[in-house]
């Protein structure tokens, strides 16, 4: 079967399904008819760019860095914690989950069988698409929201040294984010090419505007990046001077929960605040293997602030009342502050031992027209997606200050 590689014209030409896409615009203007956060009443600092980024050559990976940037200033061996947290000059690092959504109309979703998907995937990455139609997915969103809100972010993970993995760096060299590369020459030495090429995801819509999803990770019992076992000592440089590590459910469809947890373990050695948004994944995960069931509670039970749905939180706690779930949250957890539940245009409750607190939806315009009405759900996964941010952001200054 033949598959055109068709844009879709969005309403919006900044929509993303995952989140706020990217844009080349290092530095863009607010959209007057679209959502505005009042980032006037938080103060936000000054936008600060980062310098680190990660190429790969060769199969060898080299970091490109100032060589005064205090990110690889090591710390003196003997430090007092206070001290420590104090000396962090990155807002937010994120772990994981880097990839490229690549968006297209299609004659019919993939087919339920497993063999017949993989054969639809492997048609579809046969040639590269148009890059009009690529966009920057998974944690890169969370990456670019918090940078334009002022944070200075580093995104750590892996992307392959082809055309998708110079499309991933330059979105976020353009948005000011850095990069470190989790992966080293050792790892790659005995890999295939494919496994170790920057992941996609193949957002699919048909005639009817109907939606699928298609990925390489769907086709393997094993994490994408399963052949990275240990944490570089660029990854945990970046981790130890960052404030904040922002991990998700998506992360375990490339790193092996070993890993995750060897990173978790870290950041709670050295200080470092965890945000854990656990996302569709966390319902499988409780029910996977028992390794994967062991990463998910220790992130559930390090992790200081959770971030769910109320499906998810009623799905991992078997309360259906939410402000109960994220107390049931609360009470498990050994380093847990606060838990966010997201319900949806309804706003988000924020539950801490002592305060229970609402932050309600904002309201936005849509254009709509008849061809996109399936999308509007999407559109408004995107609205609560940029409330999230924004609690995220208020996180985050009170954990700097």
């Amino acid at each position: 079967m033949h598959l055109t590689h068709k844009a879709l014209n969005f309403p919006n030409p900044n929509y993303h399904s995952h989140g706020p896409s990217h844009s080349f615009n290092s530095n863009p203007t607010p959209n007057p008819g679209l959502l505005t956060l009042p980032l006037n009443l938080l103060s936000p600092p000054k936008r600060r760019r980062s310098v680190l980024f990660a190429t790969n050559n060769r199969g060898a990976v080299q970091i490109a860095v100032a060589n005064n940037h205090p990110l690889f200033v090591p710390p003196s061996p003997s430090y007092d914690y206070r001290t420590f947290r104090s000396a962090k000059n990155v807002d937010v690092s994120t772990l994981g989950n880097l990839c490229v959504d690549i968006v297209l109309n299609v004659p019919q979703l993939p087919p339920p069988s497993f063999h017949e998907r993989k054969a639809f995937m492997d048609r579809l990455a046969s040639s590269p698409p148009n890059k009009k139609y690529w966009e920057a997915g998974g944690n890169c969103n969370m990456a670019i929201a918090a940078a334009r809100l002022g944070l200075s972010c580093v995104s750590i993970g892996h992307v392959g040294n082809e055309i998708y993995g110079k499309f991933l760096l330059d979105v976020l060299h353009d948005e000011g984010i850095g990069m470190v590369e989790m992966s080293n020459s050792t790892d790659v030495v005995n890999c295939s090419s494919a496994s170790i090429e920057t992941l996609l995801c193949w957002v699919l819509v048909d005639p009817l505007q109907r939606h699928g999803f298609c990925s390489r990770a769907d086709f393997s019992k094993e994490p994408a990046f399963h052949w990275m076992s240990t944490l570089r000592r660029e990854v945990k440089l970046a981790i130890r001077n960052s404030k904040v590590l922002f991990c998700n459910g998506y992360g375990f469809d490339e790193l092996s929960p070993s890993l995750l947890l060897s990173a978790v373990d870290y950041a709670v050695d050295v200080g470092t605040s965890i945000f854990f948004d656990p996302g569709p994944r966390g319902k499988s995960l409780s029910t996977g293997t028992a390794e994967e069931q062991r990463a998910l509670d220790q992130f559930l039970r390090m992790s200081d602030v959770l971030l769910l749905t109320s499906d998810e939180a009623e799905s991992l706690t078997g309360l259906g009342d939410p402000i109960l779930a994220g107390q049931e949250f609360l009470k498990r957890g050994i380093r847990t502050k606060w838990v966010i539940i997201k319900m949806g245009s309804h706003g988000s409750i924020l539950i801490t031992a002592s305060n229970i607190a609402c932050a309600p939806a904002f309201k936005t315009r849509f254009v709509i027209l008849i061809r996109w009405m399936s999308l509007i759900l999407l559109g408004a996964e995107t609205v609560l997606l940029l409330l999230l941010h924004m609690v995220i952001y208020i996180i985050c200054r009170w954990l700097i200050h």
